[in-house]
């Protein structure tokens, strides 16, 4: 954390530079793993999402170790810069060195200053099994720079060497720009980085035959182990999909449809009692609304018998795997139109009949 505290420029700084080197190293090889480590059913909502990084793992380095790296990797030598001045414009307060980066929010894995930053994980998880992956990955990478560097007869040499080998073999993970845009998506395809958009995608990442071996290797897991905590995975992210899926059930069947035919009941019985007095109207809107409403509880109903079908037909897998994907194909999708007709439908069902706070009532009101 605070090798650039020694007062030297990251350019002649050769612990820093191996460091940087073995940390661009092992989030390039192990990028699938690390996002394997932050895989869940509630963080595939958030990544890419308000300010969360996306599901693409890159790295953000910011200007200033970028140019280091362009230099070391056409072996040009690296001019040392001394950190710029903070301008205040008040004479009485002390110089103070301006950082020589920023935060880039839109990274997954960032550079800011003093410290790598991985800001990919949920704030449900627990930061265990993530610092698992962390350690065992520059664990790694570090293992392979010692085993070259303890038996090199010019140490100096092969320290260059060893530092301009990792920025060119392994550059392509470093991206300062804007995570969001889709030119990424292009562009990191384009590089051969994965883009594991949900759970399901990511997880069968733990136990492919790179990810095994080093685990296996540093003694951090066996086989077995990886294996077990593969299937416990799966199964969480499947249990919590259909304890959301029967929720919406529930909540839809004996809650929203019962408030909407209330609410529907009431147009109609306006349209019955107008039309049944003497007076000429012509209800033209009225009627709009009762047709448009009758056609949205339809849908509704239509929507929360699709989910409950689709809920049960996953009782017939077997394969875990095969379960979860079911879950993301299927089930998910499924809840997504019942929640679009059902939002609809909070817009025009009236306040006083609606069974859930609406979300004006959640940020505005003091009840």
């Amino acid at each position: 954390e605070n090798l650039l505290d020694t007062g030297k420029d990251p350019a002649s700084n050769d612990q820093f530079l191996i460091f940087l080197c073995a940390v661009i190293k092992a989030v390039d090889m192990y990028g699938d793993l690390l996002r394997v480590s932050v895989a869940t059913a509630g963080n595939d909502h958030r990544l890419g999402a308000n300010e969360a990084p996306p599901a693409i793992v890159s790295m953000f380095l910011g200007d200033h170790l970028s140019r280091i790296l362009d230099c070391i990797e056409k072996g040009e030598k690296a001019i040392e810069t001394g950190a710029a001045k903070l301008e205040t414009g008040v004479g009485s307060l002390p110089v103070l060195n301006r950082d020589t980066t920023d935060r880039n929010r839109t990274s997954p894995f960032a550079f800011t200053g003093n410290k790598f930053e991985f800001r990919m994980p949920g704030s449900s998880q627990a930061i265990a099994g993530i610092n698992i992956v962390l350690n065992t990955i520059v664990a790694e990478t570090l293992s392979q720079f010692a085993d070259r560097l303890e038996g090199a007869e010019d140490l100096d040499a092969t320290i260059k060497a060893l530092v301009k080998e990792t920025v060119i073999s392994h550059r392509r993970i470093v991206f300062n720009g804007n995570n969001y845009a889709e030119e990424w998506v292009a562009e990191a395809e384009k590089r051969g980085l994965p883009n594991l958009k949900s759970t399901v995608d990511a997880l069968p990442a733990f136990v492919s035959e790179k990810n095994i071996n080093v685990f296996v290797k540093h003694g951090v897991f066996s086989e077995a182990e990886i294996h077990s905590r593969y299937e416990i995975l799966l199964e969480n992210y499947i249990k919590t999909i259909n304890i959301e899926a029967l929720t919406m059930l529930e909540m839809s069947k004996r809650e929203i449809i019962p408030a909407c035919l209330k609410f529907s009941k009431k147009v109609f019985d306006h349209l019955a009692v107008i039309k049944n007095s003497d007076l000429d109207v012509v209800m033209t809107k009225e009627k709009e609304l009762a047709v448009k409403l009758s056609a949205l509880i339809d849908n509704l109903i239509a929507k929360t018998e699709a989910l409950d079908s689709v809920v049960i037909n996953a009782k017939g897998i077997t394969d875990t795997l095969e379960t979860a994907r079911y879950f993301h194909d299927k089930v998910i999708p499924a809840m997504q139109e019942l929640r679009m007709v059902a939002d609809e439908l909070e817009t025009i069902v009236g306040t006083e009949y609606w069974p859930f706070p609406t979300y004006s009532e959640l940020l505005f009101s003091v009840r």
